[in-house]
């Protein structure tokens, strides 16, 4: 992935009709965002899209938010390229959402109002676990937005065919501001329905492929895995059995240990994904929306296994690694394999879809952070005159962070994408997670606990990947010429997320504060509802 944008496109690809593609959904979405805009008033409307939306609507939006290209191009590349062992990233993505189902889901949607620092602060000293709840918000949104920014730089050499530096910047600025506008006109709600167009056209572009690939092979599953061992040669049986990545020693055991642990209990402390919960009008909806979206990923989930050893059987592992991009050009190598540039077209312009989807929902949630939990509650107290001023200041902050993730994404458009995005779930997991469990269940847990865990989960997190394998000391590092690595493993969840559990334990009993009646309060809201945020009456 590193040497993507040095390189130059697919054969075959047609830039034309890729652009074409992207430039009618583009226009398309932002008719929808427009007419999404006109009832954008209040901050009820900005940040949490007047919680107007169904469950199953909303549990699109989550598919929509959840599926990012990196997902959609690197999963089907790597079932392609290692068969079983690929496929237990979307297994570890997909166990993920019972955990924000059975832990997280209707007790925040109870608790909070619009953002993660609502649920902190209920029972805390409001400013300093505001500040650091808005803290660990934008660290990882500001990560998982450079991820997204990079691998809009990624695609576009891949599947534009564009390798000159200044062309690749050039489109990833034009992809940040098509965020910008969608953020600043539409807020959530067009943020919404850009995501169910997105997840939409993502999932049947899925489907379509699915169907084409097993109807080459009469439907027969078993025909097409022969297939895929076949076209990969002798080494092929290892396709269809654990070890061809993660069996190779006993620290790439445990480094797959950590990378399952991180995914599994980080998309539950994701920013963007939490605020979605507050989109729906009661708790009941937040429940049905995360159900709906088990269905559609674990059925995207299911449409990648067919993907991933159709690529193997049709294009073949070799053929994929030599590409540009290597695993990451399995998807539209299929793509083309199977309907030529017209699919290829769609495919790519689908990905581009997904990373604007994306970016606009880190976005509107790193901008509502900033504005709701340090503009209106640290800086301003929690008393706002003007009304307006609070989604004003969101609005100038969705501005600057898509600048500075314009210029991350320029900067980084060489850099590995996959190093970012695991950054931003081991920080989720390691700082935003158990403080959130413990927030809900925990009687005696506190401000000195909960400042504990999130600063030093975050700390921790992000000081163990600057020294591990995933930045320096090896090949496919970030910075592969030189080697200042000394922690063995390349995702630090293994140890960052125990630890920020037991520091936020030994800081809550160490400093012996707590509030029993206002814990009692928030049980009762959060498992009853009473007391909770209510939708708009507009």
């Amino acid at each position: 992935m590193t040497q993507l944008a040095q390189s130059g496109g697919l054969q075959g690809s047609n830039p034309v009709i890729n652009i074409s593609i992207f430039v009618a959904f583009v226009v398309v979405t932002l008719v929808v965002v427009l007419r999404a805009s006109r009832t954008t008033k209040t901050a009820s409307d900005y940040y949490a899209a007047g919680r107007a939306f169904s469950g199953p609507q909303n549990g699109i939006a989550i598919s929509g938010d959840y599926l990012s290209a990196a997902s959609f191009l690197g999963i089907v590349g790597a079932i392609a390229l290692y068969g079983y062992d690929g496929f237990l990233y979307s297994i570890g993505f997909l166990v993920a959402w019972l955990v924000a189902l059975l832990l997280v889901a209707e007790l925040l949607r109870n608790t909070g109002k619009f953002t993660m620092g609502d649920v902190l602060a209920f029972r805390m000293r409001q400013r300093p676990v505001r500040a650091a709840a808005a803290t660990s918000t934008l660290a990882v949104s500001f990560f998982y937005l450079l991820a997204q920014m990079a691998g809009a730089g990624v695609l576009v050499s891949l599947l534009l065919g564009i390798s000159n530096p200044v062309g690749v910047s050039l489109v990833i600025a034009v992809v940040g501001v098509i965020m910008i506008v969608y953020v600043l006109v539409g807020g959530m709600k067009g943020t919404t329905w850009v995501q169910i167009i997105k997840a939409g056209l993502l999932i049947a572009g899925a489907a379509a492929m699915t169907l084409w690939v097993l109807a080459k092979y009469g439907f027969d599953f078993s025909a097409l895995l022969q297939g895929a061992v076949d076209k990969a040669g002798a080494d092929g049986q290892r396709l269809l059995e654990p070890g061809a990545k993660y069996g190779t020693s006993e620290i790439s055991k445990l480094d797959f240990l950590s990378l399952g642990l991180a995914l599994v209990l980080g998309t539950a402390g994701l920013p963007h994904v939490l605020m979605r919960f507050y989109t729906v009008p009661t708790s009941r909806e937040a429940r049905r929306s995360v159900v709906w979206a088990i269905f559609l990923i674990g059925l995207f989930y299911l449409f990648s296994l067919v993907l991933g050893y159709g690529a193997a059987a049709m294009v073949g592992p070799e053929t994929i690694s030599q590409a540009p991009g290597a695993s990451n050009s399995a998807a539209p190598l299929l793509a083309q394999a199977l309907g030529g540039s017209v699919l290829l077209g769609f495919i790519s312009a689908v990905a581009f879809a997904t990373i604007l989807a994306v970016v606009a929902g880190l976005t509107i949630t790193a901008s509502a952070s900033f504005a709701h939990d340090i503009y209106a509650n640290v800086i301003k107290k929690g008393e706002v005159s003007d009304k307006q001023a609070e989604v004003r200041v969101a609005r100038i902050t969705a501005v600057v962070i898509g600048a500075v993730a314009i210029v991350g994404g320029i900067l980084a458009r060489n850099q590995n994408v996959a190093f970012l995005v695991a950054l931003a779930f081991a920080v989720a997991a390691s700082a935003n997670l158990p403080t959130i469990l413990y927030s809900l269940f925990w009687k005696r847990f506190n401000t000195t606990g909960a400042l504990c865990s999130i600063y030093g989960g975050l700390s921790i997190a992000i000081l163990l990947i600057v020294f591990s394998p995933a930045v320096s000391g090896s090949e496919t590092a970030m910075l592969s010429g030189v080697d200042f690595q000394w922690f063995p493993l390349e995702n630090p969840g293994l140890v960052s997320i125990p630890a920020s559990f037991f520091l936020g334990w030994l800081g809550t009993v160490l400093s012996g504060e707590h509030d029993e009646a206002k814990y009692a309060e928030m049980e009762v809201r959060s498992l009853t509802g009473a007391g909770a945020e209510k939708a708009s009456s507009h």
